[in-house]
């Protein structure tokens, strides 16, 4: 029995389920690499889930982290602090806009405070919400009534929200479900969860029409696609549309458990003091690490990568030409290997095999959200094992993928 399985047996003992039993157990990383117990190495193209985005042990935030750990570590929001006011002024001043931000643990959390802050906004006259079809905002109860994937969605209903549904880039059918009773358009730049399924050219845009013409409130999910990983600091920037309330987090703190939720223009003083609140929301250290990220994207370049060396992996990947392989969605760091079967299990362990972290987000898909940092050589290194792994997962989907 290996130090992972040892492990695995002690996990599957001491925590609830919710996440199966994870195939490996991590010890350590750097850059874009890490090491499970048995030393075996991986290049990471998961990145926690767009989280790590500059990788690990990068030095600026371990730098950042242990000195605002040895100087104040908690506050509550009793308090304020330097690090959670720059955050919010640098946040602002790169979205461009006036504005105010609310500071969470997560994704979740933030999409919790959007949907208070719309509620306070639009008053009980417009009850009603509108979301996609296979998005994905979160697992608490009101993220997950906006969240359009069934299968996680029905067993826990009924919920305090009434939520539209429309299918994900259907410009008429969202402009016909947003009328007089709409509070608030939910929508995510591209669908992650859904398998980075980009919108339309033209479908922000449509949806920011569409709202403005009902008088509802337009909320831009950008917890996977914010903090550069499209090649842009928000993936909205791109289309040329601002929304009323954004929310980030994943890439934002680097690691740290981080959320925002960013009121513009006069929805940033939609909720007033005792609507809101959090006990660890915006403490100095996560804010220190968010401050170092932002930092270091911005120093070292890490846009102009994303772009680069983003669309040479997706270039190397197209030009396997295998059989399995229908296509590439995506754009900068923030991919999906589309599949001509349902097959992205198999893929995604036989990509571990041969030292490589995927992600199977759908049955055909393939997630691909590498660190910020990743270089062109490591990019190279994937597409140029891909053919392999690709053929060794066909035989994996015939018998089973383990």
């Amino acid at each position: 029995m290996t130090t992972t399985d040892q492990l695995q047996d002690r996990y599957a003992a001491a925590l609830m389920l919710t996440y199966g039993v994870p195939p490996l157990a991590l010890a350590r990383g750097s850059g874009c690499v890490v090491w499970d117990l048995d030393g075996n190495c991986y290049l990471d193209l998961v990145a926690g889930i767009a989280v790590s985005a500059l990788g690990h042990a990068h030095p600026r935030i371990v730098a950042a982290v242990t000195e605002q750990a040895g100087r104040l570590m908690h506050t509550s929001n009793l308090y304020l602090h330097e690090p959670q006011v720059v955050l919010a002024e640098r946040i602002m001043g790169l979205l461009g806009v006036e504005g105010r931000v609310f500071f969470a643990n997560s994704g979740t959390e933030a999409n919790e405070a959007a949907v208070k802050l719309v509620r306070r906004r639009q008053g009980a006259a417009r009850p009603v919400f509108v979301a996609a079809e296979h998005s994905f905002h979160g697992r608490t109860m009101a993220a997950l009534s906006l969240t359009g994937k069934s299968s996680i969605r029905d067993p826990f209903a009924p919920f305090g929200l009434e939520v539209r549904f429309v299918p994900y880039g259907d410009a008429e059918a969202l402009a016909a479900a947003v009328g007089p009773d709409c509070a608030a358009v939910f929508l995510e730049p591209a669908l992650g969860e859904g398998g980075v399924v980009p919108a339309p050219e033209g479908y922000l845009r449509a949806a920011r029409a569409a709202c403005d013409s009902a008088g509802a409130l337009l909320v831009l999910d950008e917890i996977q696609s914010g903090i550069g990983r499209t090649g842009a600091w928000f993936a909205h920037q791109r289309e040329g549309v601002i929304p009323d309330v954004l929310t980030l987090a994943k890439g934002l703190g680097g690691g740290l458990p981080i959320g925002a939720c960013v009121g513009l223009g006069a929805c940033g003083s939609a909720l007033g003091k005792g609507d809101h609140g959090s006990t660890f929301g915006g403490n100095p250290v996560a804010c220190a690490a968010a401050l170092a990220v932002l930092r270091t994207i911005e120093r070292e370049g890490l846009l102009s990568n994303a772009t680069q060396v983003g669309d040479r992996l997706a270039a190397g990947i197209e030009a396997t030409g295998h059989p399995l392989v229908a296509g590439v969605r995506g754009v900068g760091l923030w991919r999906a290997i589309a599949l001509t079967a349902p097959a992205a299990a198999a893929v995604e362990a036989a990509a571990r095999r041969a030292g490589f972290l995927v992600n199977a987000v759908q049955p055909d898909a393939i997630r691909l959200a590498p660190p910020l940092v990743l270089s062109a050589e490591q990019a190279d290194s994937f597409t140029a094992a891909l053919p392999e792994i690709l053929s060794s997962a066909s035989v994996l989907a015939g018998q089973g993928s383990r």
